[in-house]
Formats: structure tokens, C-alpha cells, sequence
């Protein structure tokens, strides 16, 4: 057995932390994640770097705010200049194995959302890199046989590519579907939707079975990967991603209703709010007048009756999920290296499902989108139970290089957690959490920019170019219902939060590379 410690990283899509039972869910049951944390440190104030899913798993991946690394939002790339912890580990002898959701680079093809370059002899401040930034595009994937991925990717040496959400999920899964369903494009045909009489938008009964759905995929494959290690002492890090339970509402066969509508609350009525922001009454109006979703991953509201379907269907797909990382980890242990091995639970953001009526994600930031799950069991170490410390997906690259004993590059905006799990003192005082929109929705008039200072107490969070802003006491406002930006108590409150944040975002330049000559 190696001496360096092995890591299975698990990680979900749209998936908040309160919807496991180790965080408090009284009806999701998850019981293989419940073991992780039992047998680890759940951290219970952990929140991503941004609540979208390319600029966010970009930060996990290299340490750095979306701002820095280049994949501000979905429909960017992030450069293949990029460093990333996962080539550090592959430096150092490790093998690197990604399996499931990547999505670094774009899985659809290209739409424009805001302008057209029309008449533009320059389009952007960068010259053009003409490295391939298509491996995720269905095209790769149209063929028989396997796409053969180039790698390394992003530091990655094995890629089995998984892109899309739901039951129509592509890259080397829809290779593998066309291979092993010989009515494979009857399984994808809508018009072949088994019967329910759920009304939610985006809830598909799908006839894909159980066995042949992407998270089954995502299972066997890195449960073969792990079988493949047995007997060889070189470590490895293997990334486990599964695209559920981020909509479409589609989980399969005994999972469609393992939970009932009536199993679920909506404790967070819109009227809860005692002064929604502007993007909240867009929202609102938009609902009450029978207005449409502007795209399929834009967020919108819906009635409590739709709501608690579509709760009852996300918890089928994190049970299914759940059932799957009971699996791998089992396969773990077949393997001979459980004892030696950090296993990781994480999500790439969360979703409001529910909260004010609302339901997906989008410019406003609140604890729902924000706040992930984040589990680190390590068999080798004795660490607290849980943490409440203010940590963020940028502090996963340096904690997984600090267990690994390996340094971290310059330029890495995370910090090592490793002293948090031994009961450490706080990470930091604050924390930014960014967003920033590729196209125009919510009732901006340009694509919002936004960013959140978070504390153990408060989030303030400033618009870019609007006069109004939020301010949330979680000490005495929990659940973010009173937004007292404009309450003259908490005016001091608003000014000492607001130079914090500008010394954040003065500090956020890019520190690497250094120069190295004199001038």
C-alpha cells in the first residue's frame, strides 16, 4: 500500500445542503452519504465560489475565483493554460481518473444570448487559442464505437465523458446507450413518456430503466475503474460526478415514486419575504400573469402543489444517487484500498426549490443556491464531526494538495481545510461568493453581475449598477425573509460590509505568474 492516500471525490449537480439526512432532511433518506459523514467531517457553512455550474466546478478544479481563471459563466471555457490541482497530482505519480459531469467546457452547441459581432474586425481582448475546446459538444459523440477522448485534460488521464442532465444525458454515455439499447431512440422519444399525473414543468416519467439511466452509467464505470486498481500501489484520485438531481424532474423506475407529493412542505411562501428585490417581484409578476420560463435553466416560480412534485422527484433522483455512492464505495473496499483512501462528498451548487416559491437558480444569491454540501471522511486521520467554519469550493485544490503533500501553485485563492478538521480556528473572517450571468434575465436590462460578502452573520450582496442591494441578519434571520438594506439600524452594519467587500475584491487580482525581471 502507497503511502500518499488515495481520493474518490464525489459530487452532485444543483443539490443544497440541507436535502441530505446528515444535514438535517427529514424525509430524503441517504443513508450511504450519512456514513461518509458519520465517519468524517461534515462542513455545515460551506458555500461555492459561484452558484452555476461551469464557473463553479472551474474554481474547484484550479482554486480560483471565476474572475480569474477566465470561465465567468456557462458558455465559457476554461483555457487549456489553466493549471489545476489535478495536474499537480499527476506531476507527483498520481493516476487521474474523471468520470461522469466534467463540464469545463461547453456541452451544447453554441447559441448567441446577448449581441452578434456583426461588423467586428476584433471581437475580443485575447487572441483567438485555437486549442479544442469541443471535446464535451455532441458532435464528438455522433459515431459508433467510443469517441476517443484526448487527454490529459485538465490533469485528467482517463476521461468517461457524461454531459447533459436527465435522461438524455451525452458524451461516452450515449455512445454506450446506442450499444447496449437497441431502441435507444425509442427510450429518448417524448412521445414515449410513461403516464403520471404530475403537472410540474420539466417532470418527465422517463422509460429509460433504472439500469441503463446516466447515474447507473456513472456507478458501474467508476466501480470498473476502481476494480482496475486492485493490486497497484501508484495513487490515484478519481472524480465521481453525477448530473442529478439538477433538473429535468426524471428520476427512473422505482425512483419516480419512492417519495409522495405529500411527504413535503413549502415553509417558504414568496409572502414570507417582507420586502423581495426587484429580480423576486419579476419573478412574482411574472408567475401570477402565466408568463413562461425564459429558458429551461432559468429560474422561475410555481405554485406550492408543483413544488412539492417537484421535491418529491429531486429526492427520487438524490436517493438513486445516494444508492450509487453506496456502490462505489463498496467497490472501494473490493479493492483493497478503502483503508488508504479520502472519500469527498460535494455539489456544484444548489437550487431554491421552493424558497419564496421558486425554484431552479439564478442572480440571487441566497443560502439555497449557495450553500453545498461538503463531507471530507479520511480513514487514516481522526477529525471532528462537523465544522462550522466559512469555507468555500475554492479550498477543496489546497486541501486535497496539502493531504497529498504536495504544494500548491501560485496564484490559488482557496486555503487548506486540513487544520478545520482537526477543530482548527475559523478559515477566515468573509468570504466572496460571485455571479455573473451570460444573458439578460430577472428583469435586468444587462447581464447581472453580483457579488455576495458572506460572514458568519450576514450576506451583503451588491448589484452591479442598481441602487438597490440585500443585507441579511442570519442571527436573528436565518431563513434571509427581511432584507434591511435600506433600515437605518443596520446602517453601520451596510457601510463596514461594503468596505469589507471592496478590500476583497481590490485583493482579487490575479497574482500569477510573478514577474521576474527587474523593470
Amino acid at each position: 500500500m502507497s503511502g500518499r492516500p488515495n481520493f474518490v471525490f464525489f459530487i452532485t449537480d444543483q443539490h443544497r445542503a440541507d436535502w441530505l439526512g446528515c444535514y438535517g432532511h427529514n424525509v430524503v433518506r441517504t443513508p450511504h452519504i450519512d456514513a461518509l459523514a458519520q465517519n468524517g467531517t461534515r462542513f455545515d457553512n460551506f458555500h461555492v465560489a459561484s452558484p452555476v455550474c461551469m464557473p463553479n466546478r472551474a474554481s474547484l478544479i484550479t482554486g480560483r475565483y471565476p474572475s480569474v481563471h477566465g470561465l465567468r459563466y456557462n458558455g465559457c471555457t476554461l483555457p487549456h493554460s489553466a493549471n489545476t490541482f489535478v495536474d499537480v497530482l499527476a506531476a507527483a505519480g498520481y493516476h487521474t481518473a474523471a468520470i461522469g459531469k466534467s463540464h469545463l467546457q461547453p456541452f451544447l452547441d453554441p447559441k448567441p444570448v446577448c449581441h452578434s459581432a456583426e461588423g467586428i474586425l476584433i471581437e475580443e481582448a485575447w487572441k483567438r487559442d485555437d486549442n479544442d475546446y469541443l471535446q464535451e459538444q455532441p458532435g464528438r459523440y455522433l459515431s459508433d464505437g467510443r469517441y476517443e477522448f484526448a487527454t490529459p485534460y485538465y490533469g485528467y488521464q482517463h476521461v468517461d465523458m457524461v454531459t447533459n442532465h436527465g435522461d438524455r444525458c451525452g458524451g461516452h454515455y450515449q455512445q454506450w446507450l446506442r450499444q447496449k439499447a437497441p431502441d435507444w431512440q425509442a427510450l429518448q422519444d417524448d412521445g414515449n413518456e410513461l403516464p403520471h399525473n404530475y403537472s410540474c414543468p420539466q417532470a418527465f416519467r422517463t422509460p429509460v430503466p433504472e439500469e441503463l439511466y446516466p447515474t447507473a452509467y456513472i456507478r458501474d464505470r467508476a466501480s470498473d475503474y476502481l476494480e482496475s486498481r486492485k493490486g497497484n500501489d501508484e495513487p490515484f484520485f478519481l472524480f465521481v460526478s453525477f448530473p442529478d438531481p439538477h433538473h429535468p424532474f426524471n428520476p427512473p423506475g422505482r425512483y419516480w415514486d419512492m417519495y409522495s407529493p405529500d411527504e413535503f412542505d413549502v415553509p417558504l411562501p414568496y409572502e414570507a419575504h417582507v420586502n423581495p428585490p426587484p429580480p423576486m417581484r419579476h419573478l412574482h409578476q411574472k408567475w401570477e400573469h402565466g408568463g413562461k420560463q425564459e429558458t429551461p435553466q432559468t429560474a422561475m416560480m410555481l405554485g406550492p402543489d408543483q413544488l412539492r412534485e417537484a421535491m418529491a422527484l429531486t429526492a427520487g433522483m438524490i436517493s438513486m444517487v445516494d444508492d450509487a455512492v453506496g456502490d462505489v464505495v463498496e467497490s472501494l473496499r473490493a479493492s483493497g484500498h478503502y483503508d488508504n483512501t479520502v472519500i469527498c462528498f460535494n455539489s456544484d451548487h444548489g437550487d431554491y426549490l421552493g424558497d419564496f416559491n421558486m425554484i431552479l437558480k439564478g442572480a440571487l444569491q441566497f443560502r439555497s443556491i449557495t450553500r453545498v454540501p461538503f463531507i471530507w471522511s479520511d480513514p487514516m486521520r481522526q477529525t471532528v464531526a462537523d465544522t462550522n467554519v466559512l469555507a468555500s469550493s475554492l479550498d477543496i485544490s489546497a486541501s486535497v494538495l496539502e493531504r497529498a503533500g504536495l504544494p500548491p501553485y501560485g496564484g490559488m485563492q482557496g486555503r487548506s481545510l486540513l487544520p478545520c478538521l482537526e477543530g482548527g480556528a475559523d478559515l477566515r473572517e468573509d468570504l466572496v461568493v460571485e455571479y455573473n450571468d451570460g444573458g439578460i434575465r430577472l428583469g435586468f436590462e444587462a447581464p447581472a453581475r453580483v457579488r455576495s460578502l458572506l460572514t458568519q452573520r450576514y450576506r451583503f450582496t451588491l448589484y452591479r449598477d442598481q441602487p438597490w442591494g440585500e443585507l441579511y441578519d442570519h442571527e436573528n434571520d436565518p431563513r434571509e425573509t427581511h432584507n434591511r438594506w435600506d433600515d437605518p439600524a443596520y446602517a453601520s452594519v451596510k457601510a463596514e460590509l461594503s468596505l469589507r467587500l471592496n478590500h476583497q475584491l481590490t485583493a482579487m487580482m490575479d497574482e500569477s505568474p510573478k514577474g521576474r525581471h527587474m523593470a
